[in-house]
């Protein structure tokens, strides 16, 4: 006989779970019993949002369904941050939510939410278990769904009372992920549309790859000499110094890589939707027919014309993809070679950071310096601002699976991901580039990483305002300033207060040995660099903004 709360552990130990990410409540005391006596590592969060990131990031960077446990109510809706997060970036997760009992459902109970309306919308799946003996078929399936097809969330929902259940049960197994794999008819019509192109580019990605298929894929690339883009905030999926890269597509795209992309007689788009923001509002490739051949490989069927209509549509993973275009090749060497040396040329100057700025720090020396002692290892996570443009821009990805950002755009996102990340990889630098009002959102996450001895390095950059709304605020409304300033802490003294290391940066110079004492100290430490609010952009000032230039 198993309690409810044996059941969920021992279902997660079947499908080899590692680690979990926790905010503890009443609601599934019986879970936390069970963790008691498992090799589950259970790291205790401080607030659900950023459990809930924390297990994205997980699943971001293994693609395997990253863990989070919350209780009922405020923590499951404090949660749904971080699901709707793993939704938009398909990123697998598995929310454990703790449920009022059974017997006094329907009426409005301490903390209750009717969680699969409330999830609904933004989870592949909500399901609540109100019979412990099918907990090993549920869970098991969790872990189907959320890493089948098109990854995603998945929400279970558990009654307390059921968790204290005891029951004769088979032992979980683990789920079978499903691997779609292309036909031969599809890679027949892909090789004769790319044999008859004269200006094609290739867009990676969404999810479901893997390190051995970034790699066959370059060699594949590189027998083709397609020119390669990778979408917004996956940046990872190809080495940025590699000949054919031609940059990144997505916010503040190179304005001649876009020209290039909306000229392009074929765009083969791998494992990516493609939403609004990689897609510059749908101009890129238009929706729902494209101005250029279109050939969409996905590994979900209901994604494949559902925005874009593609000439071919491919439901494959990009790993099984991949393993079939590394069986073809060109007849002859392609006519778009050179313009592929071009746009090469073209990123190479387009992230190049600028060398001066308005105030006493200039980001760009700084960048260059990021550039010159990161290892090529190194895993950058970020939230979203004005800020993550110096890193999505000028920092030059080599290596898979080293960043970690929403592409849906989430705030705050940043320095739960690094913890994350580094629990994943522990001998691995994380640095956390983070924004002020960005770092704030879920700031106290920095007590974990010194509770378990995280040395993260995150690096704020402090202009004392919403910076993305303030930019467009000017734009629109120049001089008209309203809901956007900031009065921060001292973030050197807040490191400090949590045990860790802090910084102050003041002045461009000050920055490089700031972080090698950071590096030095073996402590989750923060640099907070004085950042002039006028560098709002590297291309243009806030006063250029708000003149309109």
């Amino acid at each position: 006989m198993r309690t409810g709360g044996q059941l969920i552990v021992d279902a997660l130990e079947a499908n080899g779970v590692e680690r979990l990410f926790c905010v503890p409540g009443e609601s599934y005391l019986a879970v936390l019993d069970a963790l008691h006596d498992s090799k589950i590592d259970t790291v205790i969060c401080r607030q659900e949002g950023g459990a809930a990131m924390m297990a994205d990031c997980e699943g971001r960077l293994t693609g395997k369904p990253g863990i989070c446990f919350v209780t009922r109510g405020p923590g499951a809706t404090n949660a749904s941050a971080g699901v709707h997060i793993a939704m938009q970036d398909s990123i697998p997760m598995i929310l454990f939510i703790g449920q009022v009992a059974r017997r006094i459902k329907e009426r409005e109970a301490f903390q209750e939410v009717d969680y699969k309306a409330y999830y609904g919308p933004i989870a592949k799946w909500v399901v609540e278990i109100d019979d412990a003996a099918r907990i090993p078929e549920l869970v098991t399936r969790a872990f189907s769904v959320a890493t089948s097809g098109r990854p995603g969330p998945v929400v279970i929902s558990l009654p307390e009372d059921m968790l204290t259940d005891e029951v004769e049960t088979l032992r979980p197994l683990p789920a079978t992920q499903v691997e779609t794999r292309p036909g031969e008819p599809e890679m027949t019509a892909l090789q004769s549309l790319l044999e008859k192109a004269e200006r094609p580019f290739v867009i990676l990605g969404g999810t479901r790859w893997s390190s051995d298929a970034v790699e066959k894929l370059r060699a594949t690339i590189e027998r083709w000499a397609l020119p390669v883009g990778c979408s917004f905030r996956r940046q990872a999926l190809f080495d940025h110094l590699h000949a054919s890269y031609a940059g990144d597509v997505g916010i503040g795209i190179n304005p001649k890589l876009a020209a290039y992309i909306k000229q392009s007689d074929l765009v083969l788009l791998i494992g990516g939707r493609f939403g609004e923001m990689p897609s510059s509002d749908y101009t890129l490739i238009k929706s729902p027919y494209p101005d250029q051949k279109l050939v969409h490989v996905y590994p979900d069927a209901d994604e494949l014309g559902r925005v874009f209509r593609p000439t071919l549509a491919i439901n494959a993973t990009p790993t099984a993809f991949v393993d079939a275009f590394a069986q073809t090749a060109p007849k002859t060497t392609p006519a778009w070679a050179n313009r592929t040396e071009e746009l090469h040329q073209n990123y190479l100057d387009w992230s190049t950071p600028p060398t001066t700025g308005p105030g006493n720090v200039q980001m760009g020396p700084i960048m260059v310096h990021l550039e010159g002692v990161l290892p090529e290892d190194a895993i950058i996570c970020n939230g979203a601002g004005n800020f993550a443009t110096w890193m999505h821009r000028f920092h030059r990805y080599r290596r898979f699976s080293t960043q970690a950002a929403p592409t849906s755009g989430s705030m705050g996102y940043g320095l739960p991901a690094g913890v994350a990340a580094k629990h994943v990889h522990r001998d691995r630098e994380v640095i956390v580039w983070a924004g002020d009002g960005d770092f704030l959102m879920h700031g106290q996450e920095f007590a974990t990483a010194v509770q378990y001895d995280l040395p993260i390095i995150v690096v704020i950059l402090n202009n004392g305002i919403y910076g993305t709304i303030r930019m467009h605020q000017e734009r629109d409304y120049p001089g008209r300033v309203s809901g956007t300033s900031l009065k921060n802490p001292d973030f050197a003294a807040y490191a400090r207060a949590f045990g860790g290391h802090g910084e102050t940066v003041a002045t461009t110079d000050a920055f490089a040995p700031a972080f090698e004492r950071a590096r030095a100290s073996g402590k989750p430490s923060i640099i907070e660099i004085k950042l002039d609010p006028e560098a709002i952009t590297p291309a243009k000032t806030l006063s250029e903004i708000r003149a309109g230039k």
